[in-house]
């Protein structure tokens, strides 16, 4: 078989895979998107009286009581709330089946008076949920989607495929620090540039003394500017090789994970730097990864790698600008960040800037 006949052979065979996981709608629609020039879209700004829809569109609350919380959260900001049908519902590790989960979350896209999509909360589930979802009318009906973690994945997927802007940022069942509650309104509900984020208060020098819970530390120097993009690495990762793979060509990639030991960071890492998407990312952000040490660990032993020599090994020769430690994920201060909006990065300073407004009046 020659090149030209395998290559045909390979994309029938990928054709008919794709077209027994994905509704034809579905493919008709990322074909013609991708063929388009990407503008980006800017959803409106949150204000007091905006009505907000939770969902659960990965993980289902461990307690009813749960959802009365999230609730009062967001009620706390002046928003009216709009509990998604099946917000409660349990069904394993998910908040119920995926059709009923991706329904909740079409739904508030699709309903005039809902002003923003808040997820209660992240755990496991969204990337089933990707092939069920209508992304031309979410582009139709623009508002900001809000979560971290296993929301990446609806981040990533609603980003490529409809150019939405969407945050990076706190569910709706935690508590709010006051660094959290001020990164978040000023993305959120305010139309101006961010300007610096996700970067620790300053520290105050004294006797005997140094910074030593948020450290940030220069992996490689240097600046650099492009759109945001990124999330949690697990879900980032796990978007190679699908329609909903992640653009790093010329951005600011950011990524924050919690839990996973280094060989495992050093895993993810290693699949995007093979897939070239370290190399393509304008610039790289680490967030502070948390519990992300070994398991066990003895200083006295040599059989492990640190979480510091794991980016260093895999950052340190692409020789791209890139900070580790910012306040963003899976900590108490997490900083919102939007996809989608120029972002400067000066690894020399240890600054990350929002340069645009995320949302607009």
């Amino acid at each position: 078989m020659n090149s030209n006949n395998r290559r045909t052979f390979l994309g029938n065979i990928r054709s008919t895979a794709l077209a027994a996981v994905y509704p034809a709608s579905f493919l008709q629609y990322k074909g013609r998107w991708e063929e388009q020039p990407r503008e980006i879209l800017r959803p409106k700004a949150l204000h007091p009286g905006a009505r907000v829809g939770l969902v659960s569109p990965a993980s289902g609350v461990y307690e009813r009581e749960e959802l009365a919380m999230a609730r009062e959260i967001a009620e706390s900001f002046g928003l009216r709330v709009e509990m998604g049908s099946h917000a409660g519902d349990r069904y394993g590790f998910l908040a119920g089946q995926d059709q009923d989960r991706a329904d909740d979350f079409s739904r508030m896209f699709q309903r005039p008076d809902i002003d923003a999509v808040w997820a209660v909360r992240g755990g496991y589930g969204c990337s089933r949920l990707l092939p069920l979802l209508d992304y031309a009318a979410i582009r139709a009906n623009p508002k900001p989607l809000i979560g971290y973690s296993d929301i990446t994945a609806l981040h990533l997927a609603i980003h490529r495929l409809s150019g939405l802007v969407t945050f990076h940022g706190p569910i709706a069942r935690q508590l709010f620090s006051d660094y959290t509650l001020q990164a978040f309104k000023k993305a959120l509900f305010q139309a101006e540039p961010i300007g610096t984020t996700a970067v620790p208060p300053p520290f105050v020098p004294r006797e005997g003394q140094t910074e030593w819970e948020n450290r940030v530390v220069t992996l490689c120097g240097g600046q650099a500017e492009g759109l945001t993009t990124g999330g949690n690495l697990s879900l980032v990762t796990a978007t190679l090789g699908t329609p909903f793979e992640v653009d790093t060509r010329g951005r600011i990639l950011f990524l924050e994970e919690v839990g996973e030991e280094p060989y495992r960071v050093d895993r993810m890492l290693t699949q995007l730097w093979l897939s070239g998407k370290l190399s393509e990312a304008a610039g790289v952000v680490f967030g502070k990864f948390s519990n992300c040490g070994p398991r066990e660990y003895k200083p006295g032993y040599s059989n492990t790698l640190s979480l510091e020599e794991v980016l260093r090994i895999r950052m340190e020769p692409l020789r791209i600008p890139c900070l580790y430690g910012l306040l963003f994920g899976h900590v108490r201060d997490n900083a919102t960040i939007p996809l989608g909006i120029r972002a400067r990065l000066d690894a020399d300073a240890r600054t990350f800037t929002l340069l645009e407004p995320a949302v607009r009046s």
